[in-house]
């Protein structure tokens, strides 16, 4: 079996990073900021699409992204945490799977944070936004990260907090968990997958049954 994590809204919580980076670059360039709900709201798009949603005229988004990873890779490891039970769920699945991450986030500053919480020994593979072209939802990330993989005769599935990880899954082909520590709401993740748990822990434990059931 192979398991493919999102990590914001899966794994972790970088919400206060996010916010407090986004806030740094309206700042910095001296334009109006957004409310949080807003910022929120896009979590789980590349950066440059949330900019452009959130007001940013196109010829400057690329300089808001520029200064938002500036001020993010200072604070990531000191304003991000652990979502509960995901380190377990880590752990747990990597005895009986082969794990990788799959994120919209800088692949670079995902593996500083998974270093930090001292998980990225668990993880075969991370793709990350610089990795491919077409970010989530297309389904380059996850058939970038496969492609590392040995995927011969094995159930493929991708957990994450949002419809763009969901959609990401179904237009790679392959299965799709959405759990409820994110930004979506579980009325919006029916929309693209049946299977739906509280957290990454619960969504482990269910994969470990059903590959129990299957040997």
């Amino acid at each position: 079996m192979i398991i493919l994590f999102d990590l914001d809204g899966t794994l972790i919580d970088s919400t206060e990073a996010i916010l407090e980076s986004f806030h740094n670059s309206f700042n910095v360039h001296n334009y109006p900021r957004p409310s949080d709900d807003e910022i929120k709201a896009l979590i789980g798009h590349p950066l440059d699409v949330m900019y452009s949603r959130l007001g940013v005229p196109a010829n400057d988004v690329w300089d808001f992204v520029t200064t938002y990873k500036e001020y993010y890779r200072v604070i990531s490891t000191q304003k991000t945490q652990l979502l509960e039970g995901s380190k377990e769920a880590v752990k747990n699945a990597s005895n009986f799977a082969t794990l990788g991450i799959v994120t919209t986030k800088t692949g670079l500053y995902s593996k500083v944070l998974m270093k930090h919480f001292d998980l990225m020994r668990y993880f075969e593979v991370l793709i990350g936004r610089e990795h491919v072209e077409k970010p989530k939802p297309d389904a380059e990330p996850i058939m970038r990260a496969l492609e590392v993989l040995d995927t011969q005769g094995k159930e493929i599935w991708m957990i994450g907090d949002t419809k763009m990880d969901l959609i990401s899954a179904s237009n790679a082909g392959v299965n799709s968990i959405g759990v409820l520590t994110g930004y979506d709401s579980k009325e919006t993740l029916e929309n693209y997958t049946n299977v739906i748990f509280s957290d990454a822990l619960e969504a482990v434990e269910y994969l470990k049954s059903r590959k129990i059931s299957h040997t």
